[in-house]
C-alpha cells in the first residue's frame, strides 16, 4: 500500500520560569503559587491551551524534552496553504506561536517561523532551551525582569494511510486506498442485521412499494434500534474485521433519545485466524446524544486484559468525543489522550491470548487487545450530520499497520461511527431511505 506523506510538529518540554521580586518575597506568596497556561497555536489550526509547570528560578532542572504538550500534523497541501503570502496579513512570516499566562496576565510569546525545511520531513529539532518571553512585570518585579520559556519544538515524518467509503455505509460500499497515483479497492463492506434479532417479514409485506414504511414503523414504536452487522471482507472475499452492535440503542426514559447514561453499543471483532468463523474482540463504541439531542458523543475503549463486555471500565479509552448532531465533525484516536496506556505495548491487531467470540454473539467473555501509546495519532475519520449522506473518509498512521488486514479493525470502527449517527437520531424521525430498505429486506 501507498502511503501519504504527513509530518508532526511536536511542541514539548514546556516550563516557565518566573522572577522572584522583592515585593513577592516580603509577602511570602510568588507567582508559582498561581496556576500558569500557555496557548499553542498554528495558523489554520485550532489553538490549544494547556497547563504548563513552573520551574523554580534558583534551579538548574529543566522540563522533559519528551513531555508533549501539543501536535500538528500537515500534508503538502497544509504546508503549502501556511507559507502563501496571500494566506497571512500584511506579508508576516507565518509562525508557530507559544503564549503563555498567568493569572490571565500575558506573560509573552515564544514564536518560531514556518520554513519550507520542515516540508522534508526528516527528524529534527528546530528549537530547544530557555528562551526570554518578554519583560513584563510580575508580582510587583522591576521592567526586565521578564518570565523565561523552556520549550522543544520537533519535526518528523508521519505517514498515513487514506481510505474512502466508494457509498454510504448502509449500501455495502467497497473502501478504496486513496493515493497520490491510483485509487484501488481494498476491501468490500457488507451491511446488514443480526440474523439472532432482526424481525421476521413476510414475502407478501416487502412486495409491496411501500413495506419498508409499514415494517420500519413498526419497529419504531418498539424504541429501540438493535442487530446492527458490518462485515469487513479482503477482495478474496475472507473476512478480516467486524463492527457487531451488541448494546441495542433505545431512547431513555421520558426522552426520544438515546442518552449518555444508557449508549448503545458495538464491539469492534477480528476473525481469530485468517477465514475462521471464530472472532475476538479488539475494542467497544458507544454511542448516544447529548444536550437535549443537538449533541453526539463517543467513547472507545481497546480491551484490556482479563477485562470484559460488563467490566470494560478496566480498558484503555482511547477517545472520546462530542460534536454536533447537526454539522458532523471527526472521529479520532490520539495517544497523548489515552487516558490509560496498554502495558503490553502490542500492536492494534495483536493479542496476547487467544479468545474466540462470533459477531452475533452477546460479547460477554474475557479478551484481551491493546494499541501501544506511540507516535500520537492513530487515526482520524470524518463524521457526518444526521441529515447527511457522506461518504467516510479514513486516515490511519503508518506505524499501526504492518499488512493490509491490519487496516481492517479501522474500517469496521468507521463504520460503526458513521452508523452510530443513524442509531442515535430521534426514534420519532424515519431512518434514512438506503437504511430502511436493509432494515426491511432482511
Amino acid at each position: 500500500m501507498e502511503s501519504r506523506p504527513f509530518i508532526r510538529v511536536a511542541v514539548c518540554g514546556l516550563g516557565v520560569r518566573i522572577p522572584i521580586s522583592a515585593k513577592a518575597s516580603r509577602g511570602g506568596v510568588h507567582a508559582a503559587a498561581s496556576p500558569c497556561e500557555c496557548e499553542i497555536s498554528l495558523p489554520h489550526f485550532p489553538t490549544e491551551t494547556v497547563p504548563i509547570s513552573l520551574v523554580s528560578p534558583n534551579s538548574s532542572a529543566t522540563p522533559d524534552f519528551n513531555d508533549t504538550a501539543a501536535s500538528f500534523y500537515l500534508d503538502e497541501s497544509a504546508l503549502e496553504k501556511l507559507l502563501l503570502p496571500s494566506c497571512m496579513p500584511r506579508r508576516t512570516i507565518p509562525c508557530l506561536e507559544v503564549a503563555v499566562f498567568l493569572r490571565k496576565q500575558k506573560l509573552g510569546t515564544f514564536r518560531l517561523a514556518v520554513t519550507l525545511d520542515w516540508a522534508e520531513g526528516n527528524p529534527a529539532v528546530l528549537h530547544s532551551g530557555w528562551t526570554s518571553i518578554g519583560s513584563a512585570k510580575v508580582d510587583g518585579g522591576k521592567p526586565g525582569a521578564g518570565a523565561e520559556l523552556h520549550v522543544a519544538v520537533k519535526v518528523e515524518a508521519d505517514p498515513r494511510y487514506m481510505f474512502q467509503f466508494d457509498k454510504v455505509t448502509a449500501l455495502s460500499p467497497q473502501i478504496i486506498q486513496v493515493s497520490s497515483k491510483n485509487q484501488q479497492s481494498i476491501f468490500s463492506c457488507k451491511f446488514s442485521r443480526d440474523k439472532l434479532s432482526r424481525c421476521r417479514v413476510g414475502a407478501s409485506d416487502i412486495s409491496s412499494s411501500t413495506a419498508w414504511h409499514t415494517s420500519l414503523e413498526s419497529r419504531e414504536k418498539r424504541k429501540e434500534r438493535k442487530g446492527w452487522l458490518v462485515m469487513i471482507h479482503d477482495l478474496s472475499g475472507s473476512p478480516v474485521a467486524a463492527a457487531s452492535m451488541v448494546t441495542p440503542f433505545v431512547p431513555s426514559a421520558g426522552s426520544d433519545y438515546v442518552a449518555r447514561s444508557n449508549p448503545g453499543a458495538w464491539l469492534i471483532l477480528r476473525p481469530e485466524s485468517p477465514g475462521a468463523d471464530n472472532w475476538r474482540p479488539w475494542g467497544r463504541l458507544e454511542a448516544w446524544r447529548d444536550r437535549g439531542g443537538k449533541d453526539m458523543g463517543c467513547r472507545f475503549q481497546l480491551m484490556a486484559e482479563g477485562g470484559g463486555v460488563t467490566g470494560v471500565s478496566s480498558g484503555v479509552l482511547t477517545s472520546e468525543i462530542t460534536l454536533s448532531a447537526k454539522k458532523g465533525g471527526e472521529f479520532t484516536m490520539d495517544a497523548r489522550k489515552f487516558t490509560q496506556e496498554s502495558s503490553s505495548g502490542i500492536s492494534p491487531v495483536e493479542s496476547p491470548r487467544r479468545t474466540t467470540l462470533s459477531p452475533r454473539s452477546s460479547g460477554e467473555i474475557p479478551f484481551g487487545l491493546g494499541l501501544h501509546a506511540v507516535g500520537e495519532f492513530v487515526m482520524i475519520c470524518g463524521v457526518r450530520g444526521d441529515r447527511d449522506s457522506s461518504k467516510p473518509l479514513v486516515q490511519v498512521a503508518m506505524r499501526h499497520v504492518s499488512c493490509v488486514e491490519d487496516v481492517a479493525v479501522f474500517i469496521a470502527l468507521a463504520a460503526a461511527v458513521d452508523l452510530s449517527v443513524d442509531a442515535c437520531q430521534p426514534f420519532k424521525r424515519r431512518l434514512r431511505k438506503e437504511l430502511a430498505e436493509v432494515m426491511s429486506s432482511t
